[in-house]
């Protein structure tokens, strides 16, 4: 049989019809289709794309199933090492990771992995009848901080082993930055709860609105009886520029803004979340959140909605589905651009209360790529008397986020590093016994499955960790 050379297309919204609305984008294969992409695996003996996967799904083999139609007997080879298979099949960036790494993709496009495994997840999702059931309990109580992707994911392998687990979430609703970061349209939050509740089923526990930090303390959740704690509680910390006219009215952080979008349901007409509704808008940055935000920000009803981005289209760091979806729903790229300045006016109603004023616009150099930085990546230099501007009502800088350091200003002997992420071992232990942490509080912010790596990584850890205690 001849072997098919590209990936078989993922449906999608029309641009134009997407561009107003939050329904999801991509609509997904079909059994056929999915079957049809299943077939191009070539099941190498070395299968390369489990190693290119951080929680190591048996990738070859749910593959083979697909080929046959048994499609739930896929999901049981995901659900096995990974516990968020219908969000990693949508967020995930496959074509770094086992997509990369696909022995297809030497000669041809790589098997559409990703898009497979999404496929079987919302299979499981829409057609089984039957619930995860809960393992027997071994009575031992460990506590997991937050219910991002690396809580919610050291939560379900613990409680597989039958550990009695407790996750405590900040926010009034489950999956961290799965629900306040990634809009509807990329990841439903009907995903989530999907999620979220497969976890219940286990037997885990979600406290929410509890501010470990505040509410209680890493101390006080030992003194509970928890025999160990995980911390996943992400990086939630907005970074700035520090430049002139960032307290402006209409500066906005990416997180609020999504979060203000996503969790609290802005672009529902419903709803009295405020949110800007219209006008143009610039988003600062180059990364996935800077994508989600410029789409949401269309979606809301922007006239014009702009990406400031210092590099060039080589360096941008999105994942290459997201720049061209932007780009397709009518995003404008200025690249090799910085802002220097925001913009703004005075309160109409106190013109002498300069420090309630409005965005107005944003002040731009011009840049250009100089010598690779620590990263390897050209660094871009500012040219001389190149300054623009840009006519914007609204400014949302997605620039990268910093590690909380709630906690670790609570909680005594846990070592941090100079950008607020907590140190940890080969194995996820921090300087504190019986503590462990991973994603992005420990790397600043990060992917989904990187920060589910860590929670896998640690739950093993915790595990052996408790067992040679109690042995």
């Amino acid at each position: 049989m001849a072997i098919v050379p590209k990936k078989h297309e993922m449906p999608t919204q029309s641009a134009e019809i997407r561009a107003r609305n939050f329904n999801e984008v991509a609509l997904g294969y079909s059994a056929e289709v999915a079957v049809n992409e299943a077939k191009r695996c070539l099941n190498c003996k070395n299968r390369p794309c489990v190693a290119g996967c951080p929680v190591n799904v048996n990738i070859p083999d749910f593959i083979s199933l697909v080929k046959t139609g048994d499609f739930e007997g896929a999901y049981k080879i995901i659900n096995k090492t990974s516990s968020l298979p219908a969000v990693c099949g949508r967020v995930c960036p496959q074509e770094t990771q086992c997509e990369q790494r696909c022995t297809l993709g030497i000669k041809f496009e790589p098997v559409g992995i990703g898009r497979l495994e999404r496929f079987v997840a919302d299979y499981h999702n829409s057609a089984a009848q039957t619930t995860e059931q809960k393992p027997k309990s071994n009575g031992i109580k460990v506590a997991v901080v937050g219910s991002g992707p690396s809580g919610l994911t050291c939560a379900g392998d613990l409680a597989k082993k039958g550990y009695e687990v407790s996750v405590f979430e900040a926010l009034h609703t489950a999956g961290g930055v799965l629900v306040y970061g990634i809009p509807e349209f990329r990841l439903p939050k009907s995903i989530v709860k999907k999620e979220v509740d497969g976890l219940k089923a286990l037997g885990v526990d979600i406290e929410t609105n509890v501010v470990i930090g505040k509410t209680l303390t890493v101390d006080e959740l030992f003194d509970a009886g928890y025999k160990a704690v995980f911390i996943g509680s992400g990086a939630g910390l907005p970074n700035f520029m520090n430049i002139k006219g960032e307290s402006l009215k209409g500066v906005y952080s990416a997180n609020e803004f999504l979060t203000r979008s996503n969790l609290m349901k802005a672009y529902r007409e419903d709803c009295d979340t405020p949110i800007m509704k219209g006008g143009f808008v610039a988003v600062v940055g180059g990364g996935n959140v800077a994508m989600d935000a410029a789409r949401t920000a269309l979606r809301l009803g922007a006239e014009k909605v702009y990406i400031v981005y210092r590099r060039s289209m080589d360096e941008i760091p999105a994942r290459k589905e997201e720049v061209e979806h932007a780009m397709e729903e009518g995003i404008d790229f200025r690249l090799l651009c910085n802002p220097v300045e925001i913009l703004g006016y005075n309160n109409p109603d106190n013109p002498r209360d300069v420090k309630n004023g409005f965005v107005s616009g944003i002040k731009c150099i011009k840049m250009e790529l100089g010598e690779p930085d620590a990263k390897g990546r050209r660094r871009p230099v500012p040219i001389a008397g190149s300054e623009f501007e840009l006519k914007v009502d609204t400014v949302i800088m997605a620039i990268g986020t910093s590690p909380n350091p709630l906690i670790k200003n609570t909680t005594e002997g846990l070592n941090v590093n100079d950008h607020g992420g907590i140190i940890v071992d080969e194995n996820g232990l921090t300087s504190k016994l019986g503590v462990y942490a991973g994603g992005d509080a420990v790397t600043g912010a990060a992917t989904v499955i990187s920060a589910m790596g860590a929670g896998k990584l640690a739950a093993k850890s915790i595990d052996e960790y408790l067992s040679n205690k109690n042995a």
